[in-house]
């Protein structure tokens, strides 16, 4: 289930807002270590370049455990340690750029080998702001107890009794939608719904026990609600962007709407989202035509009515 389908509005370029200090946060222990086939540049290394760099142009580079004001947050790793730090930029409103020392790094905006280059474009000010959608989730327990958190890219109801299945109702509104059998939920953002929309061929709802259990694409306005009707013997939890969990015993009620505060995210070039899908997944491209210019000539010069 996917919240919130809308284009995330730039900002205009940050041209002439000079940095005076930025935060340096890299990838951790427990971040999902790098794949030994993968020809990166280490993140130590990318790091040491990234604060030498800013030093270079006069910027106070420090560490995640400043307590100041900073006016940035660089990060140097993959999506999972951009979602650590969007937890600190969100925090203290700034924007936050990412350099990808992992895995696909669909959210970053460079490879290690160009942080000097990030590091210039950010100083210079070449650069817009987009804004992304966050998401506030709020479980209800049964003895009435509420718990609240967030996400950027998606809240994930997981089963912990691994041998049943997860009995959840869920509506829209107000208004029921749907009831249905499965092994977990996937609730996610604009920014989220595409990794996981790819890598589960689709099927948002994991294993559903449902024909026609299909993702639900909802408007940033709308709130969803998942009732646990059964969970089997270990109950249920929520996961907030992999990093936070909810406890959701069986008979808790799960509403899931746009969040107040977005996280805002540094972009240094203009590319259109399919060209990142492409580049980030190395999806096949061949065989793609290009548009009939206005004089109605095209490179295709079969009959338009042919079929293969």
């Amino acid at each position: 289930t996917e919240l919130g389908r809308t284009a995330p509005p730039a900002e205009p370029s940050a041209a002439g807002r000079a940095l005076n200090r930025v935060m340096v946060l890299e990838r951790d222990r427990g971040d999902t270590p790098v794949p030994r086939h993968r020809k990166a540049a280490p993140t130590a290394t990318a790091v040491m370049r990234a604060k030498a760099a800013l030093r270079a142009h006069g910027v106070q580079a420090v560490d995640p455990a400043f307590g100041g004001d900073v006016d940035l947050v660089l990060v140097l790793g993959g999506d999972g340690t951009i979602l650590r730090a969007s937890e600190i930029a969100r925090q203290r409103d700034v924007p936050l750029v990412g350099v990808n020392t992992g895995h696909v790094g669909f959210l970053a905006e460079a490879d290690p080998d160009a942080v000097e280059g990030v590091v210039a474009d950010l100083v210079d000010g070449r650069y817009t702001v987009e804004t992304r959608m966050t998401i506030d989730v709020e479980v209800t327990a049964p003895d009435g107890a509420v718990t609240h958190d967030w996400a950027l890219n998606e809240a994930a109801l997981e089963k912990r009794d691994r041998a049943r299945m997860l009995e959840v109702a869920i509506g829209v509104d107000g208004q029921a939608v749907s009831s249905f059998g499965c092994d977990g939920l996937v609730m996610a953002t604009p920014t989220g719904s595409t990794a996981y929309a790819y890598s589960g061929g689709g099927l948002v709802p994991l294993v559903a026990h449902a024909l026609f259990t299909r993702p639900l694409v909802l408007g940033p306005n709308s709130c969803l609600e998942v009732v646990i009707q059964h969970a089997g013997l270990g109950d249920a939890e929520v996961w907030c962007d992999g990093r936070r969990s909810l406890d959701a015993p069986a008979g808790s009620r799960i509403r899931v709407r746009r969040a107040d505060r977005p996280v805002r995210l540094a972009r240094l070039n203009d590319a259109p989202f399919a060209t990142r899908l492409v580049r980030k997944f190395d999806l096949p491209v061949e065989g793609w035509r290009t548009p009939i210019d206005d004089s109605g000539d095209s490179d295709d010069s079969g009959d338009p009515g042919d079929t293969a």
